[in-house]
């Protein structure tokens, strides 16, 4: 699967699904989780795909990690790009990092193992008292659609998530079951920066179209 990378994500997402993700997480990060992030800190982004969080978080240094070569076409200037896999993070020194964050990964591992590993990497790298932060599906209110890409491989919820922290040396600082919608792919409207913030205002939206999870943890 790995040598298809390139071509599933090309294929995926049209202009109008790029435009539409930066937007999105211009707006996430401004009003979410730029609070997990210091301005002076570290953050690395597992995962990182077309770069939409990490050109848009504000931090002294930030790293994007992707299998997918593409990725460094989408990284801003001043970002550094490792194309390595999650549980190989050998460029990164041992708590270096004020925050992990990931956002649609954790699903496409293929194992269990896979993802106990990666949380492995993620401990080392992170500072004590630093945050992982966790966005994906959360297959308990996605049901059958979770497997409408197929790259998606690992099902979790947001209890399974919170298990394989606290496994892995994290204390849960915040859930949110249902936050975001699933995604924005072929979305009937274009998003706009209004529409996001209104939709973060009102937490009663959260329960009906809200999909995806957010975790958060701190490094013991």
């Amino acid at each position: 699967m790995n040598d298809d990378l390139e071509a599933i994500y090309r294929n995926r997402f049209d202009e109008r699904d790029l435009a539409n993700k930066r937007i999105l997480w211009d707006v996430l990060v401004r009003d979410v989780f730029q609070r997990y992030v210091p301005v002076e800190g570290t953050v690395l982004d597992l995962g990182a795909g077309n770069c939409e969080f990490t050109n848009a978080v504000r931090a002294r240094r930030r790293i994007a990690v992707d299998l997918n070569p593409d990725t460094v076409g989408f990284a801003e200037p001043g970002v550094e790009v490792l194309t390595t896999s999650s549980d190989d993070l050998q460029d990164v020194a041992d708590e270096s990092v004020d925050t992990v964050f990931t956002s649609n990964f954790f699903e496409h591992l293929p194992t269990k193992d896979a993802l106990a590993a990666t949380l492995a990497e993620a401990r080392r790298v992170t500072r004590p008292g630093g945050a992982l932060v966790v966005l994906m599906p959360n297959i308990r209110a996605v049901g059958g659609r979770y497997w409408d890409y197929l790259d998606h491989h690992l099902p979790l919820t947001d209890r399974s998530v919170c298990e394989a922290l606290g496994l892995h040396g994290y204390d849960i600082e915040r859930v949110v079951p249902r936050f975001l919608p699933y995604t924005v792919k072929d979305a009937k409207v274009e998003v706009r920066p209004f529409m996001v913030s209104a939709y973060l205002r009102f937490p009663l939206a959260w329960r009906v179209l809200g999909k995806q999870m957010l975790v958060v943890g701190r490094r013991r």
